[in-house]
């Protein structure tokens, strides 16, 4: 358990305290109001605790949009809202991640329904790895939550990559993959809006397989079954096995953390170093979930022998969009 305190008048004003919430990764922070200024020595401890826990859970925050953008701020400049999908009014940071609220009739239109909607069903993923820099950090917050599900699971690559045999990871750590939208999602029909509009964003990027994280040097796999088309350096049917093990083994149980939200909590994660998947077992409720999320701006990845991300395709995604809080 990590602990920190802010020295007001020579008094502590709070008392940060991190407590791991999994074997491998995850922890709840306490102590802490996000809707007020961070003293220095209480951000320097929350971004050691992201560093070693990559992702941290606040409960009950109830953050403003403003506040939310300021605190993402803390931890870097921010990137666009999204690629494709249209900020918040008046925030152009912030993005909104609205589901429910309505039932399909029948099974077989529940069914349709869920396929027509990516952002729920691209499986487990990084956010926006079909950029050259994707973000680095994301900070998600919760406005409406239904009454049961809706939960969101992590997986923990640097913890998944350790724990591969010795023999494999030298062989990932020369490899490179293509990532790019719509992989791992295949929509109902040729009119879907979103799909179309995802692929005319025109983003498709090189990354290393392994990333070397800068701050500490570890070491995370970088390829995730929602962007990930293949692998550079092998033929079709090898790179086909080759990441369905992978993915297999970095989902596994023991590498995941996941959370259960209540209105006003706030999830902040090194997207560099997990993957996560959005809920699907909640729609059918009929209850309203409303999310809001920040990006960190990213810039491309190192990998351990040198080789760094390249774009095939579109701009640096954090030089895409507005600069300066609207």
């Amino acid at each position: 358990m990590d602990r920190a305190s802010d020295p007001a008048a020579g008094k502590p004003r709070q008392r940060l305290v991190v407590t791991p919430v999994t074997g491998h990764f995850g922890a709840d922070v306490s102590g802490v109001r996000l809707d007020r200024p961070l003293a220095p020595d209480t951000l320097t401890a929350l971004r050691r605790a992201l560093r070693r826990h990559r992702v941290l859970f606040f409960r009950r925050q109830a953050l403003t949009h403003g506040q939310q953008t300021g605190l993402a701020r803390r931890f870097g400049p921010l990137a666009p809202a999204h690629p494709w999908q249209e900020p918040v009014p008046g925030h152009p940071f912030i993005h909104a991640l609205a589901t429910g609220g309505s039932r399909p009739a029948g099974a077989e239109e529940q069914h349709r329904a869920r396929w027509r909607t990516p952002d729920y069903l691209s499986g487990w993923h990084a956010d926006i790895t079909a950029a050259v820099d994707p973000p680095s950090f994301c900070i998600l917050r919760a406005a409406t939550v239904p009454s049961r599900g809706g939960d969101t699971t992590w997986a923990d690559l640097v913890t998944a990559y350790q724990q591969l045999s010795e023999p494999l990871r030298r062989f990932l750590d020369e490899l490179t993959a293509e990532h790019r939208y719509m992989v791992g999602y295949v929509p109902f029909g040729v009119t879907d809006t979103a799909s179309r509009t995802a692929t005319a964003a025109g983003l498709v990027a090189h990354h290393p397989v392994v990333r070397v994280l800068p701050e500490s040097g570890l070491r995370a796999l970088f390829v995730n079954p929602a962007f990930t088309s293949h692998i550079n350096e092998l033929s079709p049917p090898e790179s086909r096995r080759i990441l369905d093990l992978v993915f297999a083994h970095m989902t596994r149980p023991e590498f995941s953390v996941r959370h259960r939200w209540e209105a006003g909590d706030v999830a902040v994660w090194d997207n560099r170093a997990t993957v996560h998947i959005a809920p699907e077992d909640h729609e059918h409720l009929g209850e309203v979930r409303t999310m809001y999320r920040v990006f960190v701006a990213g810039s491309p990845a190192l990998g351990p022998t040198g080789r760094t991300s390249t774009a095939v395709s579109g701009p640096r995604y954090q030089a895409a969009g507005p600069r300066t809080e609207g």
